[in-house]
């Protein structure tokens, strides 16, 4: 361990949230921020939420609220709001992550909020944000992915609708988004000495992470003069994004031997690099392509060569020949068995469910020298309440009991 403080040790973010949009502080958790979290005291519903459920707990609330405090409070009750202005005082952040408003009701809008503290940053993460006419509509996390258009319908063998496996865009998106926006204010708020109020939907972070796609299309609906396919494709437009991969095939996923590989050649340099390589030259003189972004499209001749070529070696084999000659393959894991892949091996330092209740990746970014605390385990319902009520806010242990007396912690 580095005798360096976290990144962001001395910064404290209090947590009102419910569910996968308490995703916006798990990065910070694991980059050293105090977050408080503050839940009713029936406590916030994630732990029993999707699956895999582990010793009772749901895999979800282990990874999104790990490293965090837990501290309840009945915000119905005055004494209750006091303590959360109290923790507001000191503090840099307040996440409202659930529906807009739900703090307001009592009394803790920004509003409110920045009278007790001026360089508070306020930012409130919901499904389809504060605005629009879907701004009231309840909703899950695949919503936003539906919604952005990242998944689309898929139909069983009785023609039945379902939701196909994807990777979930929305609750990964929006913390990375708001996540960036609230680092910008703090600093801002630092140097100004004022805070700011925020909002984020869900939805939006998604459509922002799909860019690409939304924006070829709105690219393509100006006239085909303006706006073409690429020089190797004779400028003639291919499909959006990722569904123009598929009549590629210097630029295409290939059987090896025990599994798949990605062949990505679309350079001439490195498609002349793999035909030397594999003893097949005559595959270059005869298809040489053009310079860049070449992906031999449709040439379903070239494609069944390939395919017999890919055929001969295992993907290790091919991987070792992709070094070795300077021509791009790439491996093809699943889900499933990525954690045996080497580079992941290299990479990612696993959180073990012994310390951590799950099995879980760390933070992704290395700060190079140093080596980041691990965050503590996800906390249950109001675990933290006495620590903060007396480390964070000095109570001592009369007021303390008197609190809990009064049931402002539940």
């Amino acid at each position: 361990m580095s005798n360096q403080r976290p990144p962001l040790a001395g910064l404290r973010i209090i947590e009102s949230s419910i569910l996968g949009p308490a995703a916006i502080t798990t990065a910070f958790a694991d980059l050293g921020a105090d977050i408080i979290k503050v839940e009713t005291p029936s406590g916030d519903y994630i732990r029993e939420m999707t699956w895999p459920i582990i010793e009772g707990v749901s895999l979800m609330h282990y990874h999104l609220n790990r490293g965090k405090k837990s501290l309840t409070l009945d915000l119905k009750k005055p004494e209750a709001q006091q303590i959360y202005k109290d923790l507001v005082k000191d503090a840099d952040v307040v996440i409202e992550a659930s529906k807009p408003g739900a703090l307001a009701k009592y009394g803790l809008g920004y509003e409110e909020l920045k009278k007790v503290n001026p360089k508070l940053v306020f930012i409130t993460v919901s499904g389809y944000g504060m605005t629009g006419p879907y701004r009231d509509m309840p909703s899950h996390g695949i919503a936003y992915d539906t919604w952005s258009g990242a998944v689309m319908p898929a139909y069983d063998e009785e023609g039945f609708c379902y939701i196909p496996e994807h990777v979930g865009i929305g609750i990964n998106a929006a913390p990375l988004f708001g996540g960036l926006a609230v680092l910008a204010a703090v600093i801002r708020a630092r140097e100004s000495g004022e805070g700011c109020f925020m909002e984020l939907a869900q939805s939006d972070a998604a459509a922002a992470f799909d860019w690409y796609r939304s924006e070829s299309y709105m690219a393509y609906a100006r006239p085909e003069d303006v706006v073409t396919g690429n020089k190797a494709d004779g400028w003639k437009r291919r499909p959006v994004a990722t569904a123009g991969m598929k009549e590629g095939v210097r630029y295409q996923l290939y059987e090896s031997a025990d599994g798949h590989v990605l062949f990505m050649a679309s350079e001439q340099a490195f498609w002349k690099n793999f035909c030397e390589g594999v003893g097949r030259m005559d595959l270059f003189e005869k298809w040489p392509g053009s310079k860049y972004a070449d992906h031999a499209r449709g040439n379903r001749e070239l494609q069944a060569v390939l395919r017999d070529i890919f055929k001969t070696r295992t993907t290790k084999e091919w991987l070792d020949f992709s070094v070795k000659i300077n021509t791009p393959i790439a491996p093809v894991n699943t889900p499933r068995n990525i954690v045996d892949d080497p580079q992941f091996q290299d990479r990612f330092k696993i959180m073990h469910h012994e310390a951590h209740g799950a099995d879980m990746l760390g933070f992704p970014v290395k700060f190079v020298g140093e080596e980041l605390p691990e965050p503590a385990k996800a906390p249950t319902v109001g675990q933290h309440s006495d620590e903060v009520l007396k480390k964070t806010l000095g109570y001592d242990d009369a007021k303390i009991a008197e609190v809990r007396q009064k049931g402002v912690l539940g």
